[in-house]
């Protein structure tokens, strides 16, 4: 039986503490249970006639008084049944049957019910209210519930806690300052193969993380940890990166390059608009639905370099390479 109901072992609890003339929220601190929950045990449960409470009646009342299964609430009411099965098949929502039958019922509450009702009629297994085939009627036409959660009761998407774009430093949004990477990987046929993207958001000089079938979140972090610390230090300031479950290891990454890596917010690509932008050109070269473990470590760099060899008309028509290098003469 649920924890939540008073067991027979707390009954006798209850029977010793109340022959003792202890009060109802001293024998709720006692057993750890509402004070409220008390009362009403002993109202409903005890005898009313001298006023006696006897465990082993008290508890036999309430089994009586909780049978399994209950019957649902549509399951009890045939005319309701009926009314929200014809609704059903008429591709009602359960929102619109319970408006509709409210309007049309006012002085009838056995023939109001809420939306969660109907759902619950629909969907839950043993109850046989509702025929299970009106789940197709259905906009969303599943036959499983799907469960959802509040957003401030989300799982954290990884183990290591992520740092959101929203924390990311003012120097990374206007471009003004070099070394601030968007990244992103690309994906080959069934799912099977992938590249990884990067892209400096001040220059949009391109790298490409060689991976083959490995989409493994180990492998992203040494393949970008080899890719991105050709560079000197000052052109690896931050990296910024989607919620993909391959970079799960960003901690790890961080750790063994001095980077840190800032999430965008769920299903927001404009927050990576330069590395989606490139993934696009990339697709000229790697095709979707191609293999892509069949390019090489230099077949990547080849196509890098030629990327970063045509000019740009958000750079006043040089090329990546040529920002770079000004920035690396600069610097020298």
């Amino acid at each position: 039986m649920s924890s939540r109901f008073l067991s027979h072992d707390e009954r006798l609890v209850i029977a010793d503490l109340h022959r003792a003339g202890a009060g109802v929220r001293a024998i709720a601190r006692e057993l750890g249970r509402q004070p409220s929950t008390i009362s009403r045990e002993l109202a409903r449960n005890g005898d009313p006639d001298n006023a006696r409470y006897l465990p082993n009646v008290a508890q036999s009342l309430a089994e009586r008084r909780r049978p399994r299964p209950r019957p649902g609430r549509i399951a009890a009411n045939p005319r309701l049944r009926a009314l929200v099965t014809g609704m059903l098949d008429d591709r009602f929502s359960p929102e619109q049957i319970s408006r509709r039958l409210r309007r049309d019922h006012p002085d009838d509450p056995e023939l109001h019910v809420s939306p969660e009702t109907i759902y619950q009629a629909l969907y839950v297994q043993g109850r046989g209210e509702l025929r299970r085939e009106l789940t197709r009627a259905l906009r969303t036409g599943r036959t499983v519930r799907k469960p959802r959660r509040a957003p401030d009761s989300r799982r954290p998407r990884f183990t290591a806690p992520m740092v959101m774009i929203s924390d990311r430093p003012a120097e990374v949004e206007d471009r003004a300052v070099p070394g601030h990477w968007e990244g992103d990987l690309i994906i080959g046929a069934d799912q099977k193969s992938a590249i990884g993207t990067l892209v400096e958001r001040t220059t949009r000089y391109v790298l490409l993380a060689h991976l083959g079938h490995d989409r493994t979140a180990e492998a992203l972090r040494d393949a970008l940890t080899a890719t991105i610390t050709t560079l000197p230090a000052h052109l690896t300031r931050s990296l910024t990166w989607d919620q993909g479950s391959e970079m799960s290891r960003h901690h790890e990454f961080t750790t063994a390059t001095d980077i840190p890596v800032y999430f965008c917010d769920p299903h927001s690509p404009w927050q990576r608009g330069s590395n989606e932008n490139t993934n696009g050109l990339l697709r000229q070269y790697f095709p979707k639905g191609t293999d892509l473990s069949v390019h090489t470590p230099d077949d990547l760099a080849a196509v890098a370099a030629q990327l970063n060899r045509r000019p740009r008309k958000t750079l006043g028509w040089d090329t990546p390479a040529e920002r770079l290098a000004k920035l690396l003469t600069d610097s020298g």
